[in-house]
């Protein structure tokens, strides 16, 4: 008996050494220290990203040409391509983590379930039976004791790992979800820049004077805007109109400010633009405000009660705020921000008011004297003003 008795002090001695020197392997691991291989790779991508970055700040600073433009696109389709690199390198990296997490969640978890085991059977000493035994017996006793304790203490500090590691684990789970919805964005983005890319070549036959003609369109479309806007436009009072009255008609082809048949409708309160879409009501539509002759770039998403000032179904081209003709198209180097909508129909021209009140007829000769027409509306019920521009009367 006490043979057996000392083999299995023995044997708890040294399942306790274990338990110590396994749950210091296991925290060394459960801290998640990881070599990392890529570190070296993530490092020459990041240096790589700054540089193309640098590159497209000091194009941008430079002359407004179609070339430059293009160097824009090249730069930008390559700094795109190294974001994906860095994000595959970063969800490779992520992903052998947690495989190394998911090896340490099973380690903790069955050194775990062999303390509760061993630390039963330990506490399975019949106390009153402490009083037969002899003074060695005795010993070995209050040393199982001992190690009882300790392993007790050693499962609390283990279950805390344990708790941890698994928070951790599924952090990284989520971090690794977020970094591939990052990384379909970046892929997104890319094939957007390859696009747009395309598109200015197409519209411009890659010829420069091309590309000057359409800047220079831009820019006398955004200043007469703005100028209008601000009351200087030369205006001459017609009288009061109905909703749904006929009071314009869309100019078809293009001019010296526009490239090409619409009608660029605002909703002004002051001096300040309203989001059309707050205020018109659904309808049946086109949605072609982005890439080649008619796909959707911006959301088109009325959600008011107003009548539109085209009939059904409206061709919907640019849409207002930070649009997709903003992002990628030359119209960025000319204005940031889209005041009101541009819509069309191509097979009804004629303009209505949206709601009742003074209309006004008016024009701006602005940059290379060319004129924009337009109508405007001073509604009855409220503060609200809506223009209509490229137009006839």
């Amino acid at each position: 008996m006490k043979s057996n008795e000392k083999k299995l002090t023995l044997g708890l001695v040294t399942l306790y050494l274990a338990f110590v020197f396994f749950g210091g392997l296991i925290m060394g691991r459960g801290s998640f220290v990881f070599a990392d291989d890529n570190a070296d790779k993530l490092g020459e991508l990041n240096r790589q990203i700054e540089e193309y970055e640098r590159q497209i700040k000091d194009l941008k600073s430079k002359a407004n040409t179609l070339s430059n433009q293009i160097a824009q696109f090249n730069a930008q389709i390559k700094l795109t391509e190294l974001k994906i690199n860095q994000t595959q390198e970063q969800i490779t990296l992520l992903g052998g983590r947690i495989d190394q997490l998911r090896l340490s969640l099973a380690d903790l978890q069955n050194a775990f379930q062999m303390r509760a085991v061993e630390t039963y059977r330990l506490s399975r000493t019949n106390e009153i039976a402490l009083l037969f035994l002899s003074l060695t017996d005795l010993r070995q006793a209050m040393a199982k004791y001992h190690y009882l304790i300790k392993i007790q203490e050693a499962d609390r500090n283990l279950l805390t790992r344990l708790q941890t590691a698994q928070e951790t684990y599924t952090n990284q789970k989520t971090e690794l979800e977020d970094l591939n919805q990052v990384l379909g964005v970046q892929k997104e983005t890319l094939d957007n820049n390859k696009t747009a890319k395309n598109y200015l070549l197409a519209q411009t036959k890659n010829n420069e004077k091309q590309y000057q003609a359409l800047l220079a369109q831009a820019k006398a479309e955004f200043e007469a805007i703005q100028a209008i806007i601000a009351g200087g436009g030369e205006e001459t009072e017609v009288g009061h109109v109905n909703q749904g009255d006929r009071i314009a008609e869309v100019i078809q082809g293009t001019s010296c400010n526009s490239s090409g048949s619409h009608l660029h409708f605002m909703v002004v309160e002051g001096r300040d633009t309203r989001n059309p879409f707050g205020y018109l009501k659904p309808i049946d539509f086109s949605n072609c405000s982005g890439f080649g002759e008619c796909s959707g770039g911006d959301p088109f998403n009325p959600t008011g009660g107003w009548d539109w000032p085209l009939s059904a179904p409206v061709k919907f081209s640019q849409g207002y705020g930070s649009t997709w003709a903003v992002a990628n198209t030359w119209v960025g180097r000319i204005y940031s921000f889209h005041n009101g909508i541009d819509i069309n129909n191509e097979s009804n021209r004629a303009v209505a008011a949206v709601r009742s009140g003074k209309l006004f007829r008016g024009s701006y000769s602005g940059y290379q004297g060319c004129k924009l027409r337009y109508v405007r509306v001073d509604h009855d019920e409220n503060n609200l003003e809506t223009y209509y521009l490229h137009i006839n009367y």
